[in-house]
C-alpha cells in the first residue's frame, strides 16, 4: 500500500470507545465555506471583470468604481438572496417529505414497514436479522422517519440556515469584491497608484490564490493546486471582459 502525503489529515479523529462516543454526542453542526468561498470567488470574479472590461475600453476611474460598486451592491444581494432561497427551498422539501411519511406511517403502517424491509434488504441484512432490524428502525418513531427520509428519498436530515448561508455569501462577496475596485478608489481619491489597473491585477490575482489555499485545506486537495485552480478561472473571466472592453471600447465615444 502506498503512503498518502494526506493519510494525517484524513486520520483526524479519535477511534477508541469514549473519543467515539464524545465525536458522536456533538450537536450536529453546518460548514459555511461552500457559502463564503461561492460568495468570495463570484465577488473577486464578477468585479474584476467589470473593472477588466471598462480598463479595457480605456475608460475613466470613475466609471470604474461606479460600475464596480453598482455590481457589488446589486449583484451581492441578488447572490445573497438567491442563496437564501435555494436554501430555504431544500428545508422546506426536507419538511414536506417528513409531514408526508408521518401521514405514511399514521395511515399505512404496515406498508411503511415493508418499505424498511426492502431497504434494508438491500443493504444486505436477511432472516432474523432482517426482521430484528426493522422491528427496532420502526419502534422509534423519529428513526423510522428519518430512515425513510435518508434512505428512501436520499435527503440529508440537517441543512444550512438559509439566512446564515445568505449572510456568508454576501459577506464574502462585498469583502472580496472590493479588492479590484481599491486601487482606483485611492487614485480616484489621492492619486496614490498612477496604475490603478496593474495594482488591481495584482491584489485580485493574489486574492483568487488565497481564496483557492483556503478552500483546499479543506477538501483535501493540494494548496498550490487549489490557488492556481482558482487563478486560473478568475483570470479567464478577466481575460474575457478585457477583450470585450477592448473590441468595443468605440462606443465610448
Amino acid at each position: 500500500m502506498v503512503d498518502d502525503p494526506n493519510a494525517d489529515n484524513l486520520l483526524q479523529h479519535g477511534h477508541s470507545p469514549d473519543e467515539i462516543h464524545e465525536r458522536l454526542a456533538r450537536p450536529k453542526g453546518h460548514s459555511y465555506l461552500r457559502d463564503f468561498v461561492y460568495g468570495a470567488i463570484d465577488g473577486t470574479v464578477t468585479t474584476f471583470a467589470v473593472v477588466s472590461g471598462v480598463a479595457g475600453a480605456e475608460l475613466d476611474s470613475s466609471i470604474v468604481i461606479i460600475l464596480g460598486a453598482a455590481n457589488l451592491v446589486g449583484d451581492g444581494f441578488s447572490m445573497a438572496a438567491g442563496n437564501y432561497l435555494g436554501t430555504r427551498a431544500e428545508q422546506q422539501e426536507r419538511d414536506r417529505v417528513r409531514q408526508m411519511e408521518e401521514l405514511h406511517i399514521d395511515r399505512f403502517p404496515e406498508g411503511e414497514r415493508e418499505e424498511v424491509r426492502q431497504l434494508f434488504a438491500a443493504k444486505g441484512f436477511e432472516g432474523e436479522n432482517l426482521e430484528r432490524a426493522v422491528d427496532v428502525i420502526t419502534s422509534d418513531r423519529r428513526q423510522w422517519v428519518d430512515t425513510m427520509l435518508t434512505d428512501e428519498h436520499g435527503l440529508s436530515l440537517h441543512g444550512p440556515d438559509p439566512l446564515k448561508a445568505a449572510l456568508a455569501t454576501l459577506v464574502a462577496f462585498l469583502l472580496l469584491g472590493l479588492i479590484p475596485l481599491l486601487p482606483f478608489i485611492l487614485h480616484y481619491l489621492d492619486g496614490i497608484s498612477s496604475a490603478p489597473y496593474t495594482v488591481s491585477l495584482l491584489l485580485t490575482g493574489v486574492a483568487f490564490f488565497l481564496i483557492g489555499t483556503v478552500k483546499s485545506r479543506f477538501v483535501d486537495q493540494h494548496w498550490s493546486m487549489g490557488g492556481f485552480e482558482y487563478l486560473f478561472i478568475g483570470g479567464s473571466a478577466a481575460a474575457l471582459a478585457y477583450v470585450v472592453g477592448v473590441l468595443l471600447k468605440g462606443l465610448a465615444g
